[in-house]
């Protein structure tokens, strides 16, 4: 069964009574993200790509947290595209939009458990390629306890996904929060983990 992105997935995981994050934990997630990586670029936040950004949870949040910030998402589903005006692509085909801006801060939550390996694979290092600053990779693994959409899921071990993300460049910094390549070597010993 291919799993569909549309109004009836987003109402019943994102507003119905098995709704997944409140309104509060998204906030939560933007400010330590936003914050982060200020600190890290010594200065005002610019932009920020959202991979998978479903129904631009994020994009609200930033907006009020930081107005004069620019936002751009991409999402593979075409009601998302149409209703929030974002780009429509799959993860996997980031390399081929051949966007020329690099992002401040990249957000790709709740995305990288649904897909295979070689769509990983494939859109990781295009990723890491558009971030100047920071990224907020939110994955859940195999030793998660998981409440919500699991069908689909692919269960992989947090040790895999911090290989993955080590050997694309990136430097782990705070909760789900990953050091562009950019930024690595300005980072003291103890701001990293």
């Amino acid at each position: 069964m291919v799993k569909r992105f549309d109004r009836a997935y987003f109402d019943r995981w994102y507003r119905g009574a098995q709704r997944v994050n409140s309104d509060t934990d998204v906030r939560r997630k933007v400010t330590m993200a936003v914050t982060v990586a200020e600190y890290f670029l010594r200065r005002s936040l610019r932009n920020v790509l959202d991979v998978g950004c479903g129904e631009t949870p994020w994009r609200t949040h930033l907006k009020s947290l930081r107005p004069g910030a620019s936002y751009r998402g991409i999402d593979p589903s075409p009601y998302v595209a149409q209703k929030f005006r974002v780009l429509q692509a799959g993860f996997g085909d980031l390399r081929l939009l051949r966007i020329k801006e690099r992002f401040d801060l990249v957000v790709c939550a709740d995305v990288l458990h649904y897909l295979h390996e070689a769509e990983i694979r494939r859109g990781l290092g295009a990723m890491v390629g558009l971030s100047r600053g920071v990224l907020f990779l939110e994955v859940l693994t195999r030793e998660d306890d998981i409440v919500g959409d699991v069908e689909g899921l692919i269960r992989r071990s947090a040790k895999w996904y911090r290989h993955l993300f080590t050997a694309a460049g990136l430097t782990a910094a705070a909760p789900y929060i990953w050091l562009a390549p950019a930024l690595r070597d300005d980072a003291a010993a103890l701001e990293v983990v």
